[in-house]
C-alpha cells in the first residue's frame, strides 16, 4: 500500500506540475562544460512469488523506485569524464559509471573509455534504465537469475538439478555454502570495469573492451586470474534498421571456487556468449528482435559433463506502436531455453526453461514524462510457482 500511495503521489504531481512543465533539458554549467542529467522511476506491482523478475539487486524490477543521476565534464576537447549514480529502493547509493573518454583524433570517430564503462554486449544493456524499453519488465536473457553462481559449484549433475528454478536463492557444496542468489545471462543492472575502444566508418560501428568479470558478473575488482574479452558490430544498410551483433569471453568463477576444485585448470572455466539484434522503424512502428546464446563452462568434480558446457538460449521479440501523439501500445514475447544434461534417473534441462509474454501501454504527460502500465504472464515447468500473471504500473521522469 505505501509503494502504491507513492505512486499516485507522484503521478498526481507529475499530472499537476506538467502545466508547469518540469525540467525537460540537462543542467549545463560553464558554457556546456558541464552537463547534468537524471532520471526518476517509480514501479508499483504486486507480490511475484515466483520470483520471475527477481535482479541482481536482490528486488523485483516491477516493485522499485529508482533514482539515477549522471554527469560529463569536458575537460578538453578531446578528454571527457562521466559518471552515473544510482540508487534502488532508497538503499545505497552505487556508481553505474565512472569513466574517462579520449578522443585522440577529433576529426576521426574514434573514442578510447577507460574506467566503469557502458557495456559491449547486446543492444539493451545500454538502454535497461531508459524511456526506450517500451514496457516495465525486462527482458529475460538480461534479467532472469540462473542457479549458477560465480563463488559456489556444485558437485555432481544431481546437485545442479535440485537448484532448477532456483536462481533466487540458490547454494552449492562446493566454494560459498551460504544460499545467494545466481547469474542472469548477461546482467543488464552492472556495467563494466576496464578499457573500451569504440570507432565506425559510414553505416558500420565496431566496439571492443578488456574488462574484469564477465557478461553475467561484471566486476569493478577482479576476483580471479582472467579477464573478459568483447566485441560488438553494429550495421545500418538502410534508415531506420540497425543490425548489431556481439561476441564476449571471461572466466567467470572466483579464485575461491577454482582453488577449491582439483580438476581442470582455471583458465578452462570461462563463460562465453553470443548476441544477435535487430531493431526497425518506421512510421508509428518500433519492432526489436534479440537472441543471446550463453554457455558457461562449469566443473563438477564427481562426474564432468559429456561436453564440459552448460548452454542457455533467449530469444525475444517486441514491437511498439503509437496510437495517437503521445500514446502508444507495445508488447513482447520471449522464451528462455536450456541444454539438458544427465542425471542419475533422468535427462533434463539443467534449469527449468522460462516463457514470458507482456503486454502495456504508455501515455507521455510531457515530452519526459511517461506513465505506463503492462500486464506480464510467465511459465515455467518447475520451481514452487510454475506459473503468475502480473500487472505493473510506473511512472517515468528523465531530464
Amino acid at each position: 500500500m505505501k509503494r502504491f500511495a507513492l505512486f499516485l503521489a507522484c503521478l498526481g504531481m507529475a499530472a499537476g506540475t506538467s502545466a508547469q512543465v518540469l525540467p525537460s533539458e540537462p543542467v549545463t554549467i560553464g558554457d556546456g562544460r558541464v552537463v547534468i542529467g537524471g532520471d526518476v522511476a517509480v514501479s508499483i506491482a504486486p507480490e511475484d512469488p515466483g520470483f520471475f523478475n527477481y535482479s541482481d539487486y536482490e528486488h523485483s524490477t516491477l516493485r522499485e523506485f529508482r533514482l539515477g543521476v549522471t554527469a560529463s565534464v569536458r575537460a578538453t576537447d578531446r578528454i571527457s569524464f562521466l559518471g552515473e549514480v544510482r540508487s534502488e529502493n532508497f538503499g545505497h547509493v552505487s556508481p553505474l559509471a565512472l569513466y574517462a573518454r579520449v578522443r585522440p583524433f577529433p576529426n576521426r570517430r574514434l573514442d578510447v573509455q577507460i574506467g566503469r564503462i557502458p557495456p559491449t554486449f547486446g543492444a539493451f544493456t545500454r538502454r535497461a534504465y531508459g524511456r526506450d524499453n517500451p514496457l516495465i519488465g525486462y527482458p529475460l536473457a538480461y534479467q532472469y537469475l540462473t542457479s549458477l553462481r560465480p563463488d559456489a559449484v556444485p558437485a555432481t549433475a544431481d546437485e545442479l538439478l535440485r537448484m532448477r528454478a532456483r536462481g533466487w536463492l540458490t547454494n552449492f557444496s562446493i566454494g560459498n555454502q551460504a544460499a545467494d542468489r545466481g547469474l542472469p545471462l548477461v546482467t543488464a543492472f552492472r556495467w563494466d570495469t576496464g578499457v573500451q575502444v569504440t570507432t565506425a566508418w559510414r553505416a558500420v560501428g565496431l566496439t571492443a573492451s578488456i574488462t574484469n568479470g564477465s557478461a553475467s558478473n561484471p566486476r569493478v575488482a577482479d576476483d580471479n586470474s582472467g579477464k573478459q574479452v568483447a566485441m560488438r558490430g553494429t550495421v545500418t544498410p538502410v534508415t531506420g534498421l540497425v543490425l548489431g551483433s556481439s561476441w564476449t569471453r571471461g572466466q567467470f568463477l572466483s579464485r575461491s571456487v577454482m582453488n577449491a576444485v582439483a580438476a581442470g585448470a582455471p583458465e578452462d572455466f570461462v563463460q562465453r556468449a553470443y548476441g544477435l539484434d535487430v531493431e526497425y522503424s518506421r512510421d508509428r512502428w518500433l519492432v526489436r528482435g534479440d537472441a543471446v546464446h550463453s554457455q558457461w563452462q562449469l566443473p563438477l568434480p564427481s562426474e564432468p559433463l559429456a561436453h564440459g558446457r552448460l548452454q542457455a538460449l533467449a530469444v525475444s521479440v517486441e514491437g511498439r506502436y503509437t496510437i495517437l501523439p503521445g500514446i502508444y501500445a507495445a508488447a513482447r514475447a520471449e522464451h528462455l531455453a536450456f541444454s539438458r544434461i544427465a542425471g542419475t534417473n533422468r535427462v533434463v534441462a539443467w534449469d527449468a526453461p522460462v516463457s514470458r509474454g507482456e503486454i502495456g501501454g504508455g501515455y507521455y504527460l510531457q515530452r519526459n514524462v511517461v506513465a505506463r502500465v503492462s500486464w506480464q504472464h510467465n511459465a515455467r515447468d518447475a520451481g514452487r510457482v510454475t506459473r503468475d500473471s502480473l500487472v505493473a504500473a510506473q511512472l517515468l521522469f528523465w531530464f
